[in-house]
């Protein structure tokens, strides 16, 4: 189901134009602080990468309890990610986003302090609870306060900030490493400094407006957000958009359960779009860059600085995705990025089965360009949008849970499936990894092609109705906008 941009200008009529059009530094800063969650998650995701050989020779840990060390906090965030929808809903967006900051909080003092292997174990775990939780209601959050023309922009600055988060990891793990005996737990406990100050900001965020109306019933506290939000609306326009969300949010269909035919339509595509995400390889590539780069040919030393480059890629080309995600839309986006995907990939399968690994790393590069511009810049900010505001929060969860358990499952796999290819033994083999990664990328254009509408400057409360998820009868408050 495709939405034109004509529907799409049309959808964005009702909104206070004037409004919309300039974002407030109030809500920016707002924005940038829920945001801040996804920099604690990619620090706390790749700040274990400089001090996992320490903790393995210092406990004495075998293979098996070293590999359940190292992904204990990946446990966690699948579990986040599963049980994320719940606070969200029941304490609210607000509480919840400042609980995070604790839990992160908590994580990096444990890890630093840490007596042995089952303590660490557990604090990690705590810290990706944070992570898993992160994902559901910080781009959920800054979707219900965002004005539809720079939703995408303000959504995808969790984006931004997780691979920023990744970034200062590895400068921090560099910095710290001359610290002595020790050093392994500074570079854990500092994140504990970052996490203090995000729980602090998260103090002077407002509530959601949707939340507070849909989920609250009260109406004047969300009116006081959205007067906030938009300072230059007048009153008439404000009282209007309260009227669209909850005429969009008490109609029957919105208020019964999530597993609904109804609601087959968001269901599919935040299923698909997490599915994709994963199984375009990237946290196989990002996870195993080093072994990957090794099986061309470089060495040990020139294959981790290869590495650091695709950090530094991954970060440039977000930036862009997200400059362009509110100009382009988000479908142009997965265009993009399908087409950069099939490119890069299918280049780098077609060089290990000639042997021109010469090329590897160049397609490399460009592959994580195509995902920082194409899924990354996408992806959360999608699953935010293209659910009803009383089923948001239980949408984002499934999507959440969809990455995380895809993203859990190809990371363990992927050792396997080097070994059972032969390419540790026979580097060409290696191409039937990246042919299958690439044979996906290009189901997935067949799927942005066919199925993916363009959210771009559609209010959260018409992509309902575009999506199949009917308006309330025309007696509701503000009237009502005719169903599918």
């Amino acid at each position: 189901m495709n939405i034109t941009p004509q529907e799409s200008s049309q959808a964005s009529v009702p909104y206070p134009v004037s409004s919309a059009e300039k974002m407030s530094g109030r809500l920016f800063f707002w924005a940038l602080t829920a945001a801040l969650a996804g920099f604690l998650f990619g620090f706390d995701t790749v700040v274990i990468s400089g001090a996992e050989q320490k903790i393995q020779a210092l406990w004495k840990l075998g293979d098996g309890m070293h590999g359940i060390a190292m992904g204990s906090a990946l446990y966690g965030t699948v579990l986040g990610a599963l049980i994320g929808g719940w606070p969200t809903d029941r304490f609210g967006r607000k509480t919840t986003l400042l609980w995070l900051g604790v839990l992160y909080l908590i994580s990096a003092i444990g890890t630093a302090f840490a007596p042995g292997v089952y303590p660490f174990i557990v604090a990690r775990m705590i810290g990706g609870l944070g992570i898993g939780i992160s994902t559901v209601v910080a781009p959920l959050y800054i979707s219900e306060i965002a004005p539809p023309k720079q939703r995408g922009r303000l959504a995808g600055m969790f984006q931004f900030n997780i691979v920023f988060g990744i970034i200062i990891a590895f400068v921090s793990n560099a910095l710290l490493s001359g610290l002595g005996e020790n050093a392994w737990r500074w570079m854990l406990g500092v994140a504990a400094f970052p996490s203090l100050l995000y729980t602090v900001l998260c103090f002077g965020l407002p509530e959601s407006p949707r939340w507070l109306m849909v989920r609250q019933a009260n109406r004047d506290a969300g009116i006081a957000v959205l007067r906030q939000i938009q300072p230059t609306a007048s009153p008439r326009e404000i009282e209007a958009e309260a009227d669209r969300i909850l005429a969009a949010s008490t109609e029957k269909d919105s208020a019964g359960h999530f597993w609904t035919w109804k609601l087959r339509v968001p269901i599919l595509l935040a299923f698909l779009v997490a599915f994709f995400n994963q199984l375009s390889g990237i946290n196989a590539i990002l996870y195993f860059a080093p072994r990957i780069f090794e099986l061309t040919g470089l060495g040990e030393k020139a294959a981790l600085l290869q590495s650091v480059g695709i950090g530094i890629t991954n970060l440039i080309f977000t930036f862009v995705g997200l400059w362009l995600i509110d100009r382009l839309g988000r479908r142009t986006l997965l265009f993009i990025g399908s087409f950069g995907y099939i490119l890069s990939l299918g280049l780098t399968a077609w060089a290990f089965f000639t042997g021109h690994f010469a090329i590897v790393p160049a397609c490399i590069f460009a592959f994580i360009a195509a995902h920082a511009v194409g899924q990354g810049a996408v992806i959360w900010v999608l699953i935010s949008e293209i659910f009803p505001n009383r089923h948001r929060a239980e949408g984002q969860t499934l999507g959440c849970f969809t990455h995380w358990f895809f993203a859990a499952l190809l990371t363990t796999v992927f050792p396997s499936m080097v070994n059972m290819s032969g390419a540790n033994e026979h580097p060409q083999r290696g191409g039937f990894i990246f042919a299958f990664f690439c044979f996906m990328m290009f189901l997935q254009l067949l799927w942005v092609k066919w199925m993916v509408p363009e959210t771009k400057g559609v209010p959260l409360e018409e992509m309902q109705r575009k999506l199949g998820v009917e308006f309330a009868p025309e007696n509701a408050p503000g009237g009502a906008v005719r169903a599918h």
